[in-house]
């Protein structure tokens, strides 16, 4: 379904918000937006809850940690080799999908650091362990390590993590709480094993990212995902896309009815957590970053979107219950915006405190003001 309208990126950012339910919070569950999302990025246990918070109407923390309890969410390794916040339903579909990338990259990381260990022999050394009963990475690295002296335990761990189909349980990801990452199966934990690889869950895949994220081009999905082979698996979807270009000139992929808001559409001030997919869910950003703080998220910043795009990061300090919001913005902001950044980040210290009245929003001088 060709078009060729070129979409600026102004229009991009605005398809991105409606999508991921930053314009306007969506109404629906927990786990529905998890799924809508194809999950959060979870290795720091608690910036999903910002996640969700910033996305969801009413929600509170017990709404995401009764799924981790419940076994109905769980965090994982997935896509780009790293630990997402999924459904369950998503991590028995998709973690096969995603083998031979987790694997190659865990290869291409820990490099000649494992001489002469073999792959499928640690894994099944380790496997019934891990299935027994939650344990820390290196606790079964250490466990079954005498049979590869010259490998580092947390060396034979960061490769189990991947060798085998683990997932990280609570009380690791709880609401405010800190736990050892303690891993188990996918089978003992749910239940069931994961599905074997097809080529309809790569397209079902691709479908669901042009729906969280698109328009966008094959290189943006495969920067999200980590998968490849993908122009395979987009050659076979194209007769049911629509495509568009970028200002660059790229082919952009996107689903028939998906919405695409007018490019004045107001967007409100958002918070984003640490490693939101929002802003890395692309290998061109500029639809929401500028180049120039793109290496913010390799650091870990919490994002603050004004007007759809980063404008700042954020901290939180705490003293005792009582938790407040540090924006440090990187441009100067008008006094609409300001007036709107403090009535959400007043919102959202008030959330992270569990209501705490006294919890506010502090906003620092953007660079180059006394």
């Amino acid at each position: 379904m060709a078009d060729g309208t070129v979409l600026s990126a102004r229009a991009l950012n605005r398809a991105l918000l409606a999508r991921q339910h930053l314009l306007t919070r969506t109404g629906g569950s927990a786990l529905d937006l998890v799924e809508h999302l194809v999950g959060f990025q979870a290795q720091e246990p608690q910036e999903p809850y910002v996640g969700v918070w910033s996305r969801l109407d009413d929600f509170v923390p017990a709404d995401l940690a009764d799924l981790l309890e419940q076994r109905t969410a769980v965090r994982v390794l997935l896509m780009r080799r790293t630990l997402h916040l999924v459904s369950a339903r998503d991590c028995l579909a998709l973690r096969r999908l995603h083998d031979p990338m987790l694997v190659a990259r865990m290869r291409g990381t820990l490099g000649r650091r494992l001489p002469d260990v073999d792959e499928a022999a640690l894994a099944a050394a380790a496997e019934p362990l891990f299935a027994a009963a939650p344990s820390t990475l290196t606790e079964v690295a250490m466990a079954v390590g005498h049979r590869w002296p010259q490998a580092a335990p947390r060396d034979l761990g960061d490769a189990l993590s991947t060798l085998l189909t683990l997932v990280q349980v609570p009380p690791r990801g709880l609401w405010r709480q800190t736990a050892p990452a303690k891993n188990t199966t996918i089978g003992a934990w749910l239940g069931a094993e994961p599905a074997e690889h097809t080529p309809d869950l790569a397209e079902a895949l691709v479908l669901r990212y042009l729906a969280a994220f698109g328009p966008a081009a094959t290189a943006d999905v495969r920067a999200w995902s980590g998968l490849t082979g993908l122009p395979a698996v987009v050659a076979r979807l194209r007769p049911r896309l629509r495509t568009f270009r970028d200002e660059r000139g790229r082919t952009l992929l996107d689903l028939p009815d998906a919405p695409l808001p007018d490019p004045e559409t107001p967007a409100p001030v958002r918070f984003l957590p640490a490693f939101d997919n929002a802003v890395l869910g692309f290998d061109d950003r500029s639809r929401i970053v500028d180049d120039a703080d793109r290496g913010l998220s390799v650091q870990g910043a919490r994002f603050l979107l004004v007007d759809g795009r980063v404008a700042g990061t954020w901290t939180i300090t705490r003293a005792g219950d009582t938790s407040h919001v540090v924006v440090a913005p990187h441009r100067r902001l008008t006094a609409a915006e300001r007036d709107d950044l403090v009535q959400e980040g007043t919102r959202l210290a008030v959330f992270l405190s569990d209501g705490d009245p006294a919890s506010e929003v502090r906003l620092g001088d953007p660079p180059g003001d006394e």
